[in-house]
Parts: structure tokens; sequence; C-alpha cells
């Protein structure tokens, strides 16, 4: 072990309180902590330990994304990713980290005050760890940020296509937006599996809200339909427009055998007919 990481050692090892006190006081100044100061407290408290644990090991301050700093990298990355879930920014996020350099230059100024070389060297050894801790943590941030946007993406295309039981045997999923590959294979595996959970024989497509119809946008809905019939079930195409319907014939998309209508409730009167119901206005007294 070289001697300034002998000396962080030492100094980790003897004033990790004070150390700790410094470090919530000067976060507290500028920065923001995920779960309060209870949260900020225990995240300090296991990079501290993390770090003192590491160097002890002979991690080198100057190769911070080295294999010897797992203890360290997972710290933080448990820190990134409950920052990033609460919505702080990557800047608030490394400032933490930085925010531990005064604190520990302050603690090597009292210890190594007559050792003027010594303190050189490990001040620039800190310097050099936390500015690359920070990097890291940064980089990491990023993609625990990436994470919960895909994961929210996710979770609103499914809420955007809803699954909704018209009747018994009758279901329907109502299309609003862009329809690309993505929410295809969404809009596929839901109705598929609510068709083997209701047992239901029809299923209505509502394309309303699609603002344009194009090649890709026509082959994605003829793979649902045919996915559908794959399942012993049946399809009705709803919302055919005007201009969606000269789209469709302009680009010589082929729906031949594909039942469709122009609103929802001609498609829900069809599929009332072809399930023996007779839907009648109640006669007044």
């Amino acid at each position: 072990m070289t001697p300034e990481n002998t000396a962080v050692v030492d100094l980790l090892a003897a004033q990790q309180e004070q150390i700790l006190r410094e470090w919530l006081a000067e976060v507290a100044t500028t920065g923001r902590s995920a779960g309060g100061a209870a949260g900020a407290k225990a995240e300090a408290e296991a990079l501290l330990n993390a770090l003192h644990d590491d160097l002890r090991a002979g991690a080198e301050a100057s190769k911070t994304d080295a294999p010897a700093w797992a203890r360290t990298h997972a710290v933080l990355e448990a820190l990134s990713a409950a920052r990033a879930a609460q919505g702080a920014s990557a800047g608030e996020t490394s400032h933490f980290v930085l925010a531990l350099k005064k604190p520990m230059f302050t603690g090597l100024q009292q210890r190594l005050a007559s050792h003027p070389a010594l303190l050189w060297s490990a001040v620039m050894a800190v310097s050099t760890l936390v500015d690359g801790l920070a990097q890291w943590t940064a980089s990491t941030y990023q993609r625990s940020r990436e994470e919960v946007i895909a994961r929210q993406q996710e979770e609103l295309l499914e809420l955007s296509t809803p699954v909704v039981k018209l009747w018994d045997g009758v279901l329907a999923v109502p299309m609003i937006g862009t329809l690309d590959s993505n929410r295809t294979q969404i809009v596929m595996e839901s109705l598929l599996q609510r068709i083997v959970e209701t047992g239901s024989e029809l299923a209505i497509i509502d394309i309303t809200g699609v603002p344009t119809v194009d090649t890709l946008v026509a082959q994605h809905l003829l793979k649902t339909v045919t996915a559908i019939r794959l399942m012993g079930a049946d399809c009705i195409i709803s919302g055919i427009r005007p201009q969606i319907a000269q789209t469709i014939v302009h680009l010589g998309v082929d729906l031949e055998g594909v039942t469709t209508k122009a609103t929802l409730a001609d498609a829900l009167a069809l599929a009332f007919k072809r399930s023996g119901l007779v839907v009648a206005r109640a006669k007044t007294a």
C-alpha cells in the first residue's frame, strides 16, 4: 500500500464520524438527498465504509473503474438508482460524492501538517479518487435514469392500450396515437391473453384515435388480426374514416377477409348480431 493510501485509510478509520458530520453539512448547503437526511446519512456511512475497505484491500485511487473498487461501485449504484427514481438530477447526485472532498482535505491537513510532502500526495490522491468516483456515479446515474424512463414508457404503452370487455364474448381495444412495432406487440399480447382468460370469440380493434394509417400501420393491424384468428376468435376493425379508407386504397393494402366498420357503434352492433343478440328500444308506457 502506498504511503498516501495508508494516510487516507488511517484517516477514515480514526475520524469517520467527524468526516461524516462535515460531509453531510456540506451536502446540506447546496445538495439534495434521496430519502431525506436519514437517507443521506445511510448512504454516506455505506460509502465511507466501502471506501475504507477497498483502499485497505489495495484499490488504487487513480483507477476508480477497476474491479478492486467493487464494493464502492455497488454502493454508488444503489445511490444512483435511488436518486434517479426520486427525480434528483445527475448534478445533484455527483455533488453528493464531490462534497466528500472538503472534510477529507481538512482531516488530512490536521493529521499531516508536519509532513507537507505526504500531505500533498495524500490530498492529490483523494482529489483524484473523489473526482473519479463522481464521474463513475454520473455515468451510473444516467444508466439508471434511462432504465426508469424505459420502464415508464412500457407502463404508459400498457395503459394506452387497454383491453375492454364490452359484452360476454366481445372484447375491444381502443387505439389512440401512433401505432408502431412495440405498441403492436403489447396490444397483441394483452389481447390474446384476455381472449384466453375470458373465452371471447370476437375482438374489436378501434382505430378512431389513430391519426394516420400507412403501410407499416396496416401491416401491424393485419398481424394482430392473424394472431387473433389463430386463437380461434374473429376480429372487426372499426374507426375506418373516409380519409383512412382512401389512404388504404391508395397504398394498395389488402384487407380482404377483414371485417371493417366506420364506427365502434357499428362494430358493436355487428358483434351483437353475430352473437345472436338483438338490441331493441324499450317501449314507453
